[in-house]
């Protein structure tokens, strides 16, 4: 099989025009086919504030009414990911700019209201691993955004990680696939206040008893959760570190295995 890298750049790196940058000059120079997939909430938030639209926030997630449908379509599929693309296009990586509607991508439904009506938030039912494959064959680098449709016109605001995972279990049918989530600490810390608190090795075991330990919480667990449940549907490998894991595999990062 083919190798496959899945990178998930988020985090603050987004906001931070020189992170951003230095991360795509490296994601540029990866060897191989390779899929981007990429989040922007703070960019969101803030032209949803200079419009006058306030953001909704329940449980870490953003509701997602019809102005914010508009909002996060606006600035993920359309300012966001058009310029990662010209970027990448400027260093030599052809990439193509895709939501889940594109191609018929990635399938999703409006989330089932049960505690909490999130909106237009979405969650993913599978991705179109042919049609993907189809662009990697012609020679593009596919670059997700966060949206995703609900095959009936419907296009909904749907989580980075999950993307990024989806995208990982159904490709690893058609390639060697390894997903790598990047963000602004080393990895998954012992101490949120110590970067140098990498825990290096995670398998299922150690991931349960730190998540009953309390030493991983909050934002972090979807995530985890997503790796692992990507491990498990046969992904080869999932690392979490900072933007420059890509191309620095000498720094503390961890590496998640079942």
């Amino acid at each position: 099989m083919e190798k496959l890298t899945i990178v998930k750049v988020g985090g603050n790196v987004i906001n931070n025009a020189e992170a951003l940058e230095s991360f795509l000059t490296d994601f540029a120079a990866l060897e191989g086919n390779k899929i981007l997939v990429h989040g922007g909430g703070k960019r969101a938030t803030q032209l949803a504030g200079d419009l006058g639209i306030e953001a909704k926030m329940v449980n870490g997630r953003r509701v997602t009414d019809e102005a914010t449908i508009e909002i996060v379509t606006m600035v993920y599929a359309g300012l966001l990911n058009k310029n990662i693309v010209a970027t990448l296009q400027s260093k030599n990586c052809n990439a193509l700019g895709l939501s889940g509607a594109d191609g018929n991508s990635i399938q999703a439904h409006k989330r089932v209201v049960v505690d909490v009506d999130y909106g237009f938030a979405g969650d993913v039912d599978g991705i179109n691993a042919e049609n993907i494959a189809t662009f990697i064959n012609g020679g593009m680098t596919p670059v997700f955004c966060a949206i995703t449709h609900d095959g009936k016109g419907q296009l909904l605001n749907t989580n980075a990680d999950t993307i990024a995972s989806t995208i990982a279990v159904g490709m690893s049918k058609l390639y060697d696939v390894s997903l790598v989530y990047t963000f602004e600490k080393n990895g998954v810390l012992t101490s949120v206040e110590d970067d140098d608190s990498v825990i290096t090795d995670i398998n299922s075991e150690k991931y349960a008893q730190l998540k009953a330990d309390g030493i991983i919480a909050d934002g972090m667990l979807p995530k985890m959760e997503n790796c692992f449940n990507a491990l498990q549907q046969g992904v080869s490998e999932v690392i979490i570190g900072n933007p420059t894991v890509i191309k620095n595999k000498e720094q503390l990062f961890t590496t998640l295995t079942l």
